[in-house]
């Protein structure tokens, strides 16, 4: 009888041993919990640090890819007449009319745009209306653009805006909005991009197309992509090529 009590009062002292270095671990690791969120958050409370945060990335613009300084020189030693703010206000109105033609599902909304660029969203409109869901942006605005690249690749030419954008979203199907609270406070990224296209009538696949890199009198090599006229005929080349600026894409950037 008494091993029995010995052994029970033996295995007693264990649990509670055990208890309290569990006891002793938990504050110690609360209370490293708690510094780390004090300093990380500015609160001692972790799920409220992390509701902040997602409160902050609501209303807090995204960063964006600007490199307009170093794009821009090279874009006007190309093209002399490449007129940035005109530009950018375009690109800045295509984003806008892409995303307003999806939340009032009507592809004639957007302002320009390649065929390309038209296929794209009239898949995305053909798209929702399939699987019968609507996909609303309100109270777009966007807080800044930038030139974030400009390539030249075989003869293509594009200048890639980037935007920070900011809309109220909300999806929903057969009328039905979906989630709780409506609409959600939404900061984004959007990539525009902007091709070169020489001329119009020849080009069939907006996708491929860029500036032709030869004088179409003689098939002379031209000297530069904003080259007036050849410098081996003297032709001038506006006067054989209508030359475009038009928007080919629109990304959304994660």
């Amino acid at each position: 009888m008494k091993l029995v009590l010995s052994g029970i009062i033996v295995m007693l002292a264990c649990f509670l041993a055990a208890m309290g270095a569990g006891y002793f671990a938990y504050r110690k690791i609360r209370r490293k919990v708690r510094g780390f969120s004090q300093m990380a958050f500015g609160t001692a409370d972790v799920m409220q640090g992390l509701r902040q945060i997602e409160r902050e990335s609501q209303v807090t613009p995204k960063s964006v890819s600007a490199a307009t300084s170093i794009c821009l020189p090279n874009i006007m030693r190309d093209f002399p007449d490449f007129h940035y703010d005109e530009m950018k206000r375009r690109a800045e109105n295509v984003l806008t009319s892409f995303l307003r033609s999806i939340d009032e599902q009507d592809a004639a909304l957007l302002t320009e745009g390649t065929d390309e660029l038209r296929d794209k969203l009239q898949m995305k409109l053909d798209m929702l209306r399939e699987s019968g869901t609507e996909e609303h942006y309100e109270n777009i605005r966007i807080h800044r653009t930038e030139i974030c690249a400009y390539q030249r690749d075989q003869g293509r030419c594009s200048v890639i805006f980037q935007s920070a954008v900011e809309y109220r979203h909300r999806t929903g199907k057969g009328g039905q909005v979906q989630g709780e609270g409506g609409s959600v406070l939404c900061q984004s990224r959007y990539n525009v991009e902007l091709i070169y296209i020489q001329d119009r009538d020849l080009v069939e696949n907006t996708a491929d197309s860029g500036m032709a890199m030869n004088c179409p009198n003689c098939g002379a090599p031209l000297p530069g992509l904003g080259a007036k006229k050849c410098a081996y005929c003297d032709s001038p080349i506006v006067e054989f090529n209508i030359r475009t600026w038009n928007f080919s894409d629109v990304q959304e950037v994660r």
